[in-house]
C-alpha cells in the first residue's frame, strides 16, 4: 500500500484539546456529578478534582482549541510541506472552518486524512465535537454506514503496529526511533490545558500543534523511504 501511495493525496492533521472549564470547581453541578462517575471508572486512584486535568481527552467534557493541517507536494525526490492552523476560543467557528477545509481537500477515495492515533482519538474527537456544535461533518469524517476499508483514514500508529493490537507508541517515541527531531522540545500534551487557561497563549499551542504535523509528515516520508522534509521546505500559511 505505502509503495503506491502518493503523499500528494494525503493531508496530515493534529488536534489540541482542553477541558471545557478551567478546573473542577467551575463545573456546573450536573456536570460535576457526570465527571465524578467518569473519574471513578477511569481514574479510581484519584479524586475527581485531581483527575479533571485529563477531561480534555474526552469529547463530552473537552473542546477543540487548535487544529493544524499539512499538505504535501513534490520537492525533488522527496516532499515539501505547507501547514495551516485553525485556533481560537470560539470552538464552533474553528470547527466550521476545519470542516470546510477538509471538504475542499478530500474529493475522491484516493485522498486520505493522516494522523497519529487518529482512528482512536483525532478523527472521532473532531467528529463528536462537530456533532455537539451542530457543525456539518465533512465527507472524510462522516463514517456512518461505511466499512473500515472504505474510510479515507491513515494512521501512523496503526502502520507501526504491523498487526500487533497490544502496543501503543507515542509520536515522540516513534520520531526518536527514526531520528526525527522531537516535537516536544517546548511543551507536551499534558501542558496544553495549563498554557491555555493560565497563560492564554494560543500561539504557543499553535506552534506545538504545527510541530506535531511536521513530525507526522516526516514520519510518513520515512515510512515510504523517500528521504526527509528539511525545515527549509516546511512553510506555515
Amino acid at each position: 500500500m505505502l509503495e503506491n501511495l502518493d503523499l500528494g493525496n494525503v493531508m496530515a492533521l493534529d488536534v489540541e484539546t482542553v477541558p471545557q472549564y478551567r478546573n473542577y470547581q467551575e463545573l456546573p453541578e450536573h456536570w460535576k456529578k457526570l465527571w465524578d462517575k467518569k473519574s471513578a471508572l477511569k481514574y479510581p486512584n484519584q479524586l475527581p478534582h485531581e483527575s479533571y486535568n485529563s477531561a480534555g481527552i474526552y469529547a463530552e467534557f473537552g473542546k477543540v482549541i487548535c487544529v493544524s493541517l499539512g499538505l504535501f507536494s513534490r520537492w525533488g525526490k522527496s516532499y515539501q510541506l505547507k501547514i495551516k492552523s485553525y485556533c481560537g476560543h470560539d470552538e464552533k467557528k474553528l470547527l466550521n472552518d476545519v470542516s470546510d477545509a477538509l471538504d475542499k481537500f478530500v474529493k475522491s477515495p484516493m485522498q486520505l486524512l493522516l494522523a497519529h492515533n487518529g482512528k482512536e482519538f483525532d478523527f472521532p474527537y473532531l467528529s463528536r465535537r462537530m456533532v455537539i456544535n451542530q457543525v456539518k461533518l465533512p465527507i472524510v469524517l462522516d463514517t456512518a454506514g461505511k466499512k473500515p476499508w472504505e474510510l479515507n483514514h491513515l494512521d501512523t500508529m496503526e502502520l507501526w503496529k504491523f498487526g500487533d493490537f497490544k502496543a501503543y507508541t507515542s509520536l515522540e517515541l516513534l520520531a526518536a526511533a527514526f531520528d526525527i527531531p522531537t516535537p516536544k522540545d517546548d511543551i507536551d500534551g499534558s501542558m496544553v490545558s495549563g498554557i491555555y487557561y493560565n497563560e492564554g497563549d494560543l500561539n504557543r499551542i499553535k506552534a506545538y500543534c504545527e510541530k506535531d504535523v511536521a513530525t507526522l509528515a516526516r514520519l510518513m516520508v520515512k515510512f515510504k523511504d523517500e528521504g526527509d522534509i528539511p525545515d527549509s521546505v516546511i512553510s506555515v500559511v
